[in-house]
This record gives C-alpha cells, structure tokens and sequence, in this order.
C-alpha cells in the first residue's frame, strides 16, 4: 500500500521538546519563537471537520516539540475523537515521541495507543549522542540518559502488551555515527523486543531559504548515501532472517504503485494542523504563520470568527497535481510508480521546487529497487 494511502489527522501538538538532538530539524526556527501548544477549540474542530469528510478515524500526535510535554492536551484530543458521535469507536491512535516521559504516561499509553513510533537511534552511546537529554530535565529523570529512559519505557511497554493492539517501533534516522552498525542495530532493537523499525538517512534542516540558497548549510552537511545504501541492504536481509523489519523511507512505496511520493501530495486525506491553527500538507511544514519556502504546504487556516477552517483550494490542486508520471526527470524512471518523485518535503527543502531532483537520492532509490524489488504490503506504514 502506498505511504499516500496512509490516511489519518495529525496534530503537531507543542514546539516544547525535553531533548537537544544534534540534527533537529527545526530547531532553529522553532527556538526564535514563543512556545506554542495547539488550541484544544482548533484540535476538536479539526476532528469534527476531518471526520466529516474522511473515512479514516486514525489520529496521529507529532511535533515540532515532543508531544507528551503536553500530555494532559493529548488525553483530552483523544478522549473527544474516540467519543465522536461520527465513528468514534472506531478510532485508532498513532504517536510519534521520543520515549523520554515519565510513569504516568507511559500507563496511559499502554492502554490508549495502538502505533507508538519512537525516535531512536540504537545503541545506548549513539543515542545518548545524536539525542542528548536538554539539561532542563535532567532533574525529572533522576540524572538518566535518554537512553536510559528509553530504553526502561520501551521494555516496559512491550512486556506490558499483552492482548493489547499496541505496537511499538523505532524510527531511527542513520547519521555517519551508526550508518556502519546497522546489523548491530538490528540484533540490539531485537533483544529490545522491538519488531519494526524504519531508518531515514540525516536530511538538511528546514530554514527560512531553501538548501540551494544556504552555502553554509550545504558545506556543513555530510552523508554518505552510498553506505547507507550498502549497509542498509545488509541489514535489511539480515533482519528479514531474524523476522524483524528493517525499512528504509526510499522504500515507502516498494509495496504497492503509485505516482505520488506520499501524503503531503493529498493534503486533504491527511492534513496537519499546526500549533497556530493552520493546516500543512507535510511534517516538514510545522509553522503556518511563518512557513517561509515551505509555502506551498499550508493549504488551510482556522477561521476564529467563523470557527470553521478556511481551505486555500488552488494550493491543494497544485499539490495534487504533483505526480512522478508529469515530473519531467521522473517520466523515464524505471522506479517512477515506487517513488512518486522522492519525498516532496525534502525536495521542497532542497530545490525551493515542486519538481526539484536530488540525484543522489534518486540513485540511492533505484539501487534499492534492483537489489530488493517490489514486496508484500507493509503491515506499519512510515509514520
């Protein structure tokens, strides 16, 4: 199933985050502004509109910050959804953390999500270094690492499952620190219990110019796809062996066809709404008041007065126009229907373009497919 059929309502619920990760994403700019927390008015509101127009009653709670620093807003969106008089019970909830929370959310948890993805990067020393706990809390865990932390969550979790429909995975992006210890990783997620990872190899951070435009951003970077590549096939066949997943984002669309990348292509099937009350079409696009080159992504906004959410209709059409069947770099790609054009997030990011290339990543991309073709559906999707 292609990752744009991935159907759901996501929340970016808070910028606050208890971790200073080496490579965040947005960092920067979320550091240049007051801290936010979605309105629970917009959060209900976007649950009601979302349920009116979308048979899909699966939610998803996200960044830009760590969303269990607002985990009292968290019970109260899920409570409001699963008692939805329009399909409430079939509600189903996904998270995206990076499993440094303390006791009580950990309990509520256990019984309230059913797809836990957690932001971790392997092995206690990796980890401990590309995702180092903000000193702010140190205190609050006792002077533990955020492996430590994680680690104690996950086990426990897993343990505690029982009958329960929970899974919980990891979602690991590969930096030069681990992109060598793949197959370590695999047998530590392993013994963990863990059964389903996904990796995504370091991406440049979303600023207020695109890469194309930032030299220093561009000379700062460094990656060696071709050893993610060769190292993540390894792995993957390992993993397999062993009977646990091991994905790749340049794998999302291997199980199925499809001329679009992913959601941010069909905004209104799996919209974001924003800590200030605007709709994204990608979790790459987190601020709406804001969003500078990422534009394009904001496809909708809250309206105060008339407490209804106002959608800016020509940009969903441009989205959903955007196919690797019209890209004139993708028309001839073997791969075109397993890669809808590369992640449109990234490219944005990158070129500043709808249609912007990244060779290096459509090689990487081709490479996968001729070593490992096309595959059964996937039963977790990429968070």
């Amino acid at each position: 199933m292609p990752h744009c059929n991935k159907k759901m309502i996501s929340f970016f619920l808070t910028t606050k985050c208890n971790l200073c990760c080496r490579y965040c994403y947005n960092a920067k700019e979320r550091n240049k502004i007051e801290e936010k927390t979605i309105p629970l008015e917009i959060a209900k509101a976007g649950i009601d509109w979302y349920f009116n127009n979308c048979e899909s009653r699966h939610i998803r709670f996200y960044g830009p910050g760590e969303p269990t620093q607002e985990f009292e807003k968290i019970k109260e969106i899920t409570n409001y959804a699963k008692l939805n008089k329009n399909g409430g019970d079939r509600v189903t909830v996904e998270i995206q953390t990076n499993g440094v929370f303390n006791e009580n959310v950990r309990d509520w948890a256990l019984e309230n999500i059913n797809i836990m993805w957690m932001s971790f990067d392997g092995m206690p020393d990796i980890q401990n270094y590309n995702r180092p706990l903000n000193p702010k809390y140190k205190e609050l865990f006792g002077g533990k690492t955020s492996a430590e932390v994680l680690e104690n969550n996950v086990k426990w979790l897993i343990e505690n499952k029982g009958e329960r429909n929970l899974m919980v995975g990891a979602r690991v992006t590969i930096t030069d620190k681990n992109v060598y210890k793949q197959i370590e990783m695999v047998d530590y997620f392993y013994n963990l219990g863990i059964r389903y990872v996904w990796t995504n190899p370091l991406f440049y951070s979303v600023g207020e110019i695109p890469v194309c435009e930032d030299n220093l951003k561009k000379d700062s970077y460094n990656f060696d796809m071709e050893a993610y590549v060769n190292e993540y096939i390894k792995a993957y066949k390992y993993a397999k062996e062993k009977g646990l997943f091991w994905g790749s984002f340049y794998t999302i669309n291997f199980d199925g066809e499809s001329p679009y990348h992913c959601r941010s292509c069909t905004p209104l099937s799996a919209p974001h709404i924003t800590t200030d009350g605007y709709i994204s079409a990608c979790d790459m696009a987190l601020l709406g008041e804001k969003p500078y080159h990422m534009e394009a992504f904001i496809v909708g906004k809250w309206n105060s007065k008339t407490k209804k959410f106002d959608l800016y209709d020509e940009k969903i059409k441009t989205l959903n126009n955007r196919k690797s069947t019209e890209i004139e770099h993708c028309k001839k790609c073997p791969v075109k229907l397993h890669c809808g054009g590369f992640c449109l997030g990234e490219t944005v990011n990158e070129t500043g373009k709808l249609d912007g290339q990244n060779i290096t990543k459509c090689i990487a991309t081709r490479k996968l497919y001729r070593e490992l073709g096309p595959c059964e559906p996937y039963k977790y999707l990429h968070p």
